[in-house]
């Protein structure tokens, strides 16, 4: 019988600096310069920081795990957690996006993850196995099946691992060759581009370049003779707009601008269709969402519509309106397609829009031009001139691949806009065809000056593995074709113009293509966003940061069927359920991408769209309905569950990203029963795809260590927009589970819940000592399904009283209800059952005295004791704000620790840590029932959706460390012990 491997607990396992990870992972959202964002759009892209700490605490073997009955090297708890202090400081390091290229920083982390790796090593050297999968001179390489936007194998490549990404989906494939794959074959060269006209040469010649620097160089140097060979050919369809002497007659914002060529940023277009009414059905009248331009203080503008008889034009003017909120209102007259006619007010149905649109009479007319002054975006009213010069171009191909028929995420079908080549103008199909065959020219440039440099050639591709001349340029041809990538998200007639940035809003500002219908014609030549030249830009500077090494392989795979993960480390983000229809919507890219790269990766680009037939997600009208979509998604996420579980290295856990989706949350709160009749203990951890997602990873035969809550949004997304709001993601710690594991009663399930659960909760709520801080009220409901699941999932079936094996739903439900078993006192009692019932509402005298009774009080005394108003044969809770600044708990004879808790928060909000501090100092006794009287509070308002109330019991715990270090410096009373103490 092989013995088994001997593998310590790794540090994901049992602790992690959340906070840091989260904060970072958070303002990561913001950085555009220098991201692989900036390089492809890729949807629910994990932040790097977080895709870093998992990786490392995934590696490192945690100070504290159990070696022949001791702690490692002798240890004990307290060395333990000063080590662990030590991996912690390593973590808040490596997560910074300032530290991304940091090599001090990262080689601190990479030595870590080698010790730790020696150590293992050392633990199974004499196992039958230790030569094939415990070699200490070579790290395991990682594998995420499911790579998506690429962020887990780039940040494996960055600790120094061999990272090996599949996805079934090619634009996912090429992605992650673009970034670990091409860059380690041309680690270190020098560029051999051209120096653009009017840079220096100087400032070249001397430099290293490091890494991927000198091929991001490159994209840069031939993105430019792009551009100018591009402007020689369709220049002339991008005209300047030329100030003149009467256009400022009616504007005196436009006199210092006179006698200027200023160049277009966007022309601004409505589409149109015909009037409904008989006396102006020859007419095509606007669509237009609003007639605001310009929100900025101090600059506004906004199109003014002038009427005369059967005509009508649009003007431009600066400065509010007249009737601001009209003019917000454009045409509309509601949501959706709800229109009003130009011309005789008569509204225009939905139908009528639809009908007009799959006819092929929908049309567009401009409405006003954006050009770039000298101090920021003028607007001007729409030149004939401009219009004529649009309606000019006469694209030579159209992508005629068809837009699927999916009704949530694809908005133009029922409007006539059927294909991927509708969602763009003749214009913008005109720049795409020029700049994709720009890209076959730019190769055979590049190839011709690799040679001229003394660069070998084996005449073989980069597909083939070669690294020659031919190789790099195609390589320079694929980061070429992402910036046209880039352009599409911006240069398609879904974009808008968003009047409060001045800004374009790009075709995927959400993970759907909506219906736009007055949208923004990006100039490709402006150098502003959605241009091509800040296209190439942001993609240099993203493949500058690239690591480059080691060397890593990108492939397309099926993750149900795939052998790559046999004997690898795994960390993997896969589709959310139904979140979102990748293949569908990466068509939009395909396309464009597919035309430019084929010649080089015949294979990858092989069909004439994305592949969809296999992907794993749950899209009702691809498979029939919500049921059948339902059950080929767990069918096919446990296969691949269980392909990961039979090959990954035995040595260390699995780590799984799951993103909650706000809809699942809100729904939940709003209709009642979820999902086949029943309710969710807890909106946000009992949903459909949370819990089909938990029962694959089950299923599959693998048992769940640990759950890591993720902040994944950035902080603008506060409590108040979903339960999940800050928590988006939860990343799931996973081993295999023994062969052997046995079956238990549902009573011997509840007997061990009750026994973990307690300190569990415990230690998530305090912070187990210096090396844990406490776990966030908004992320606990999340938290404690790690030691609940930990419980239920090492079992081979917990059964019911009937026989039967329990769900994972109800396994969530009994994990979730353990949150609400506190006890307080009866006074505390009282208010809880109150305040989910009314919260700070009133209610009848006779029901709170029926209340009180059961609990084992009486109104009168929560009056006197301060908690509640009572009059009139009303009662209703005292809110924080109205408690006494000036409170004295030793002279309080009746301080329960609902009152204690209130008078916490206000002191924080009125005095900050030191006042909070005080008031904890004075309530020794109570400070533990508060704070669990906090969590268990904020668990309450968020499931009701009482943000404001939610927010102030979560800025009480996450402020508890700042409280405890102030109440120690308080000046000590002597207090006298209470019933409640």
């Amino acid at each position: 019988m092989t013995p088994p491997i001997k593998s310590p607990r790794k540090l994901i396992e049992v602790a992690l600096p959340l906070d840091a990870i989260n904060a970072a992972a958070a303002r990561e959202k913001s950085i555009r310069h220098g991201h692989p964002s900036t390089l492809h759009l890729w949807w629910a892209r994990r932040p790097l920081a977080a895709a870093r700490a998992v990786i490392f605490a995934q590696l490192v073997n945690d100070p504290g795990y159990q070696q022949g009955g001791g702690f490692k090297y002798g240890m004990n708890k307290k060395a333990a957690a000063e080590e662990r202090k030590r991996l912690f400081k390593i973590i808040e390091d490596l997560v910074l996006w300032e530290n991304t290229t940091n090599e001090e920083v990262l080689e601190r982390a990479r030595a870590e993850i080698r010790r730790s790796w020696r150590e293992v090593c050392e633990l199974n050297k004499d196992h039958p196995e230790a030569a094939e999968l415990f070699n200490p001179e070579k790290l395991p390489a990682l594998h995420d099946p499911f790579a998506g936007g690429g962020s887990i194998p780039l940040e494996a490549q960055r600790l120094g691992l061999e990272a090996y990404a599949s996805d079934l989906n090619p634009v996912a494939v090429l992605i992650n060759k673009a970034m670990i794959e091409i860059p380690p074959k041309f680690a270190g060269r020098a560029p051999i581009g051209p120096i653009p006209q009017g840079e220096e040469q100087a400032s070249f010649t001397k430099k290293e370049w490091p890494g991927a620097t000198g091929l991001a160089e490159d994209v840069r140097r031939y993105g430019v003779w792009m551009r100018e060979e591009a402007q020689k050919r369709i220049g002339h369809l991008y005209p300047k707009v030329e100030i003149t002497a009467e256009m400022a007659r009616e504007r005196p914002d436009l006199k210092p601008l006179v006698g200027q060529k200023l160049t277009v940023i966007a022309w601004l277009w409505a589409r149109t269709v015909k009037s409904p009414n008989p006396a102006f059905s020859h007419v095509d009248v606007p669509l237009i969402s609003s007639f605001i331009l310009s929100s900025k203080a101090g600059k506004e503008a906004y199109v003014q519509p002038v009427v005369e008889g059967d005509r009508y034009w649009f003007t431009v003017k600066v400065g509010k309106p007249e009737d601001e909120a009209a003019a917000k209102m454009g045409t509309k007259l509601a949501r959706g397609a709800n229109f009003r006619c130009l011309m005789s007010d008569t509204p225009i149905a939905p139908t009528r829009i639809k009908s007009e649109g799959v006819a092929g009479r929908m049309s567009a007319r401009l409405m006003a031009i954006v050009v770039e002054g000298d101090r920021g975006r003028v607007y001007l009213t729409p030149l004939p001139e401009h219009e004529a010069i649009a309606q000019q171009a006469k694209p030579e191909w159209v992508p005629e691949t068809s837009l699927p028929n999916d009704p949530r995420n694809f908005w133009t079908v029922q409007y006539g806009l059927v294909t991927f080549g509708d969602l763009f103008t003749p214009r913008q199909l005109v720049a795409l065809n020029t700049f994709v065959d720009l890209v076959g020219e730019a190769r055979e440039q590049v190839r011709r000056d690799a040679l001229a440099a003394g660069m070998c050639d084996d005449r073989r591709g980069i597909d083939a593995g070669s690294n020659g001349a031919t190789a790099y340029a195609e390589a320079v041809g694929v980061y070429l074709a992402f910036a046209i990538s880039k352009i599409t998200n911006i240069g398609s007639s879904i974009a808008s113009w968003m009047s409060d940035r001045g800004a374009f809003r790009e075709t995927f500002a959400r993970q759907a293509i909506p219906m736009v219908w007055d949208f923004a014609e990006a100039n490709t030549f402006a150098d502003v966003g959605g241009s091509l030249a800040t296209a190439l830009d942001k993609g240099a500077m993203a493949i500058a940061t690239f690591p480059a090494t080691p060397t890593s392989i990108a492939s397309q795979n099926d993750a149900s069927s795939q052998e790559i993960a046999l004997g690898k480390l795994v960390s993997t983000d896969p589709p959310y359920y139904d979140n979102i229809g990748y293949a569908d919507l990466s068509d939009f890219f395909y396309v464009w991408l597919r035309r430019t790269l084929r010649p080089i990766f015949p294979d990858l680009f092989a069909t004439i769209a994305v592949p969809k037939a296999e992907e794993l997600v749950a899209t009702p009208y691809r498979h029939g309905g919500k049921e059948s979509a339902e059950k080929f998604f767990l069918e096919g996420m446990t296969r691949a569950m269980q392909r990961l579980a039979e090959q990954t290295h035995p040595g260390f856990p699995v780590t799984i990203y799951y993103a909650f989706k706000q809809a699942e949350t809100l729904g939940a709160r709003a209709s009642g029963p979820h999902h086949a009749g029943q309710r969710s203990a807890h909106p946000g951890t009992v949903s459909t795809g949370w819990e089909t997602f938990l029962d694959a990873v089950i299923s599959a035969g693998f048992a769940i260590s640990g759950t890591w809550p993720m902040r994944t949004e950035g902080s603008g997304r506060m409590i108040g927009q979903g339960t999940n709001a800050l928590a988006s993601s939860i990343v799931l710690v996973c081993r295999k589970r023994s062969a052997d594991a046995p079956t238990i009663s549902r009573r011997e399930f509840l007997r061990e819940l009750n026994a973990v659960l307690p300190e569990a909760l415990d230690e998530m709520t305090r912070g187990a000592g210096a090396d844990r801080s406490p776990v966030a009220p908004v992320d606990l409901s999340q938290a404690i399904i790690g030691p609940g699941m930990a419980v239920f999932s090492k079992y081979a079936a917990v059964l019911e009283a009937d026989g039967t094996p329990m769900s994972v739903r109800t396994a969530l439900q009994l994990i979730n209800r353990f949150l609400a078993e506190d006890e307080f006192d009866a006074d505390t009692q009282f208010c809880l059952h109150w305040f989910e019932q009314h919260g700070w509402g009133e209610g009848r005298f006779g029901v709170a005295d029926t209340l009180s009774r059961a609990k084992g009080t009486s109104v009168e005394g929560m009056r006197d004791a301060g908690v509640i108003e009572s009059g009139g044969g009303i009662v209703r809770l005292r809110k924080w704000s109205e408690y006494p600044r000036h409170w004295n708990p030793q002279s309080d004879t009746r301080a329960p620790v609902w009152e204690t808790l209130h008078h916490l928060i206000r002191a924080l909000k009125q005095d900050g840590d030191a006042g909070a501090g005080g008031v904890l100092a004075s309530v020794r006794g109570k400070s533990e029932a508060a704070r669990q009287l906090a969590y268990r509070l904020y668990t309450l308002c968020e499931r009701q959706g009482w943000a404001d109330d939610a927010r102030a019991y979560n800025e009480l715990i996450t402020s508890w460390s700042g409280i405890e270090l102030a109440a120690a410096d308080a000046p000590t009373k002597p207090t006298q012990r209470s019933l409640f103490d």
